[in-house]
């Protein structure tokens, strides 16, 4: 698969259900007219359109060369460069918001990430961020059920042990405190993400998410067994006319340097 397929294969899965969190989080930031705003983990530009349309000064950056072309093409008033925690290539207090969204949780060391948007937002600006909680809502234990029906591993995590921290809104807004802000608060965010089987399906298709990873290399009986067990679990939440409907959470902090 090409990086710009994968691009493509988020923007048509993943995004929509990452997207939902994106107003809250530009709420909690600060976001509006003139704010300069950085968007870390960009993705295919979904907090950084709508940061946008505030009337916020917007530069975006993620680590991924194919998510940087498709959000710099979709948003072409928006800068868009590469960029990846926790080494940002911008001076200290560079911002008045830093945002982002569902990034925290792909890092390896959380805490030197979180001190990193400390560093680059001004004094008196806001860092806000959100991850995936644990316990794992019935959307993302979908897909840990899905691999152990399957018989597949998951990937090792991202974060060690020694540096991982308690999911939940106290232990993410802890590190938030480690990073020396005030005014620090946090929230959980509640919703159904709606979709339908085929397109919910495409994410690990293309390798992402959980099931992604552990299908990545696999022969197509193995891929083929994974989603007779997905269909076969997701039918508790499909409902008459064919929607997926997945109830899921995330955890939303927020700051002030």
């Amino acid at each position: 698969m090409q990086w710009t397929d994968a691009a493509a294969a988020f923007a048509d899965s993943y995004a929509h259900l990452c997207g939902y969190t994106a107003p809250a989080l530009l709420d909690a930031a600060g976001a509006t007219a003139g704010v300069r705003l950085l968007d870390v983990g960009t993705g295919t530009g979904t907090v950084a359109a709508l940061a946008a349309g505030r009337g916020a000064r917007v530069t975006a950056v993620d680590a991924e060369p194919s998510m940087v072309e498709f959000t710099r093409s979709r948003l072409p008033a928006v800068t868009v460069g590469a960029g990846r925690l926790p080494d940002l290539d911008f001076p200290d207090g560079s911002f008045d918001a830093v945002v982002a969204n569902f990034v925290v949780n792909h890092v390896a060391d959380p805490a030197r990430a979180v001190a990193e948007l400390a560093r680059v937002s001004a004094p008196g600006g806001r860092v806000a961020f959100t991850v995936w909680p644990r316990p794992a809502p019935p959307l993302q234990q979908l897909w840990l059920d899905v691999l152990d029906a399957a018989g597949l591993e998951p990937a090792p995590p991202t974060v060690s042990d020694e540096l991982d921290f308690p999911r939940t809104a106290a232990g993410a807004a802890g590190l938030l405190d480690r990073a020396g802000l005030r005014d620090v608060g946090g929230r959980v965010l509640t919703w159904e993400h709606r979709t339908d089987l085929d397109t919910w399906w495409s994410g690990a298709a293309s390798g992402m998410g959980a099931l992604g990873e552990a299908l990545a290399g696999r022969d197509a009986r193995t891929a083929a067994a994974a989603r007779r067990e997905y269909e076969r679990l997701a039918g508790r939440y499909v409902t008459a006319d064919g929607t997926l409907t997945l109830p899921t959470a995330a955890l939303l902090v927020h700051g002030v340097r």
